[in-house]
């Protein structure tokens, strides 16, 4: 029996090919698209012509010849005019009021009072003159006529012609003849090139002046490529500086307005000027717009530089040749003369340029020092360089802590007596005992000093770069003290004030580099007890201040104006051990890059002035103490060490067990051991092999017992 299935649903899955009916699809045609109307074409065509870019050239071509030639007539108006009225003298009067010079307004107005009384002098003249032009006219015929008829009497004796009497004096007439006729064929030529002539000589005048709109001028003159600086383009950047006083009082003087100026000289790779400004003009208001002043001398604003000489109301501009800036500066001494030797007391460091061109040298006799700027601009290469100088006088020594820890300083390796490289709190540690250290040597020489006024001492130079990380740091010691932070509690920072209070005297110094400054990781007494303070690029003025001062930065220092990632190495500086100009408070300087590799090599000539030294990586703590094996740790691989010597390397190994030893300390322990010190070219010193020979016996000894 059959079923019949009834299917409710319609089936799902698609048709096979071989069953699939062929489907087509009819697409309609698109409607055709809509005319665009012709006014609508027309109308682009006109902008597209008008917009283009020899549209435009055209346009500007035409205005500024057309401009060069009206102003050029006006130019030469006003110089027509000047000579012959006594404008010029008004305005030069004016000029010296408004500068408040007395003297040269009296000045000029005796010559303007002289100028007037020659003047009319000459209209009384004019009243005489057309009698006394007659009768000269009358006369010179008269004679010129009598000449010619003597001339001819001797002709006609000569040549027995009565005839030839009158032969000069009628050459004379035919030649007059003849310049009529020559004037008349002229003349109507001359009537019509006159004109385009005289446009000539104005558009000539208008051209040499550029008397057109900036929009107008040629590319290169609208952008200042290459356009030297003159008195007159310095006078219209004041001018339109947009400071009320200023403007008014430069109108009031007229073309004058360059008495404002002082030489315009050249200084380096650029120029240099002094501005005096009128009444009522302070030096602030123009410094507030070096941007704006930079510009209408048609510089980037870091070309241009203002700071404030000792004279009254004066501003100094320095105005880079554009693009000068951006080259780099040579290579430095260090890199380029292996025979250079350093004088920590009476040398100075090759740092780099200044805007001049001239070197820049640093003193670094008995001052701390503060670098500081943004992450990134040449910071630990510009402290690098200094210690790279100092290390060449081999009685500096160095401690130096890398909170960074990137192998800046790894050169130093076998030449500083302290390194320690690393970011870590263990590193900060380390750091501030280092610091402290300092304190400890400091006061033993104060101490030395004391009982001995006359004593002298080695430079020693502790170096903490990235010092805002020990700032920063929260960990605290077993005594509940933190490392870090900006109160008397702080180990470093207090470690930090006592040095610069008298670390100097005994020349125990202390260089510190760290960036982007704040109250938090560059506390105030921090900052202020830096003799020579430097700054790279900066973000904001009150960091300015932070790192240099409100009198550095009040005088014209600004290295919140420098360009980040622009101006790398390039640095204001506020100290007296580097040479200023006259009454200004600090310097630009762009220092000399020193590579790694470079680096390694002058510290290699460095190592090369020493006998040696152990270089310590860490700051041992609380254990204890082996002095005659610390002994000969701090030895290394010396021959032989000053007394002195070695206790200051001991002291550095580890201030609590030997911050407080003399000779007297270091001598009983040698003797006990065998190892006396001796005398060497006059001087007490400790051999290595006397040391290492008492330590073997020492533990041969040890040995024997035991067993």
């Amino acid at each position: 029996m059959s079923e019949n299935v009834v299917h409710l649903h319609k089936p799902t899955d698609p048709p096979t090919p071989d069953t699939a009916p062929t489907v087509l699809t009819i697409v309609p045609d698109a409607p055709p698209a809509r005319p665009v109307p012709l006014w609508v074409r027309s109308g682009h065509a006109v902008k597209t012509a008008v917009t283009h870019e020899r549209t435009k050239t055209v346009v500007r071509a035409a205005a500024r010849h057309g401009l060069y030639t009206f102003n050029g007539g006006r130019i030469v108006a006003r110089r027509a005019w000047d000579g012959r009225t006594g404008s010029r003298y008004e305005r030069m009067i004016r000029a010296a009021e408004a500068a408040g010079n007395l003297e040269a307004a009296e000045e000029w107005e005796e010559r303007l009072q002289r100028f007037r009384a020659a003047r009319h002098h000459r209209r009384m003249d004019l009243l005489h003159s057309p009698v006394e032009a007659a009768k000269g006219v009358a006369v010179g015929a008269g004679m010129s006529i009598g000449v010619l008829v003597a001339l001819g009497v001797v002709m006609a004796i000569n040549t027995g012609q009565v005839r030839d009497v009158i032969t000069p004096l009628s050459a004379t007439i035919d030649f007059i003849a003849l310049l009529i006729r020559i004037v008349q064929i002229v003349w109507g030529p001359a009537l019509t090139i006159g004109p385009f002539l005289a446009l000539l000589a104005l558009w000539s005048v208008g051209h040499k002046q550029h008397a057109a709109p900036a929009w107008a001028l040629p590319a290169n003159v609208r952008s200042g490529e290459g356009e030297p600086i003159t008195p007159s383009i310095v006078v219209k950047a004041l001018r339109d500086l947009g400071v009320p006083a200023l403007r008014n009082a430069i109108k009031e003087m007229g073309d004058a307005g360059a008495s404002m100026l002082g030489p315009i000289t050249i200084a380096g790779c650029g120029v240099e000027v002094d501005v005096t400004l009128p009444s009522g003009v302070s030096t602030d208001e123009v410094q507030k717009r070096r941007k704006k002043l930079a510009e209408n001398l048609t510089r980037h604003e870091h070309e241009v530089f203002i700071t404030i000489p000792q004279a009254a109301r004066t501003v100094r501009l320095w105005i880079a040749d554009s693009g000068a800036l951006d080259e780099p500066i040579g290579p430095s001494p260090l890199t380029t003369d292996e025979s250079l030797t350093a004088d920590y007391a009476k040398g100075r460091a090759p740092w780099g340029q200044d805007l001049r061109g001239d070197a820049a040298a640093l003193s670094l006799y008995q001052r701390h020092l503060l670098i500081t700027g943004l992450s990134n601009q040449g910071k630990t290469a510009a402290l690098r360089a200094l210690a790279l100088w100092a290390c060449l006088d081999r009685r500096v020594e160095f401690r130096i802590a890398d909170l960074k820890g990137a192998g800046d300083w790894a050169m130093f390796d076998g030449l500083a007596t302290v390194l320690i490289q690393g970011p870590a709190d263990e590193q900060v540690i380390e750091a501030t005992e280092m610091v402290e250290s300092l304190v400890e040597e400091m006061n033993r020489r104060i101490e030395i000093r004391r009982r001995d006024p006359g004593a002298v001492f080695d430079p020693l130079i502790g170096i903490v770069d990235e010092a805002q990380v020990a700032f920063m740091c929260p960990v605290k010691d077993e005594d509940g003290r933190p490392y870090g932070g900006s109160k008397a509690i702080s180990r470093y920072f207090m470690a930090v004030r006592k040095v610069h209070n008298q670390g100097r005297v005994v020349d125990v110094l202390l260089w510190e580099g760290t960036q982007d400054p704040t109250d938090q990781n560059l506390p105030k007494l921090v900052r202020e007890g830096a003799h020579t303070r430097a700054s790279l690029a900066l973000g904001t003025e009150s960091q300015a201040r932070m790192a240099l001062g409100d009198k550095a930065v009040d005088g014209g220092a600004a290295p919140h104006l420098l360009r980040q990632g622009l101006d790398k190495g390039t640095l204001v500086v506020a100290s007296d051990g580097i040479e200023i100009p006259a009454g200004q408070a600090s310097i630009t300087v762009r220092t000399h890059y020193i590579n790694d590799e470079q680096a390694t090599a002058i510290t290699d000539r460095a190592k090369a002035l020493r006998d040696g030294v152990t270089t310590l990586h860490a700051i041992d703590r609380g254990e204890e103490r082996d002095p005659l094996a610390d002994i000969a740790t701090v030895l290394g691989s010396d021959t032989r060490v000053r007394t002195q010597e070695v206790i200051t390397r001991l002291a550095a190994l580890n201030a609590d067990a030997y911050n407080g030893w003399s000779f007297i300390d270091l001598k009983r322990v040698l003797d006990a051991a065998g190892a006396e010190p001796y005398k060497s070219d006059g001087r007490m010193v400790v051999g290595r092999d006397r040391v290492a020979r008492a330590l073997a016996d020492r533990d041969t000894d040890g040995s024997a017992s035991a067993e």
